[in-house]
């Protein structure tokens, strides 16, 4: 069957972590404070799901490359489900209310409804809704 990740930890660098951690919270977020200091934090996204916010000059250590600024440019699209079109709308709005930016319009294709936000250091998150018993048979 090949390789089965059991958790996944995204990281992202941002430029204020407490500054992040407040907007997060907003939305609902929590973080697990057994991996938090002043350099980092761990996101609980969902279980098994975590993003890590790390601070950039703590960041760039785990990398030889130049640290993306996301406010410029792209390398990842967080994309995370949510159980209803209600739940998409919410996040995003508290996420709108909280400082970030509205990545792409809202995307209503009957069987999936998206809606994107900025976080405040640039980095999108999709919220998706997939109504799989309206997904079209092939």
């Amino acid at each position: 069957m090949g390789y089965q990740a059991k958790q996944i930890f995204v990281n992202l660098p941002v430029e204020d972590l407490q500054k992040s951690v407040e907007f997060f919270t907003a939305l609902g977020f929590t973080f697990n404070p057994q991996f938090t200091d002043e350099k980092a934090t761990c996101m609980v996204i969902g279980e098994n799901i975590y993003a890590m916010l790390l601070v950039k000059s703590f960041f760039q250590t785990f990398t030889k490359k130049e640290v993306a600024d996301a406010t410029k440019s792209t390398e990842v699209l967080v994309a995370l489900s949510a159980s209803s079109r209600e739940e998409v709308n919410e996040l995003v709005q508290k996420a709108l209310a909280a400082g970030g930016k509205e990545a792409n319009d809202l995307a209503d294709h009957g069987f999936m409804y998206s809606w994107s936000f900025q976080d405040l250091d640039g980095h999108i998150w999709e919220l998706i809704y997939m109504d799989e018993n309206a997904v079209p048979k092939e």
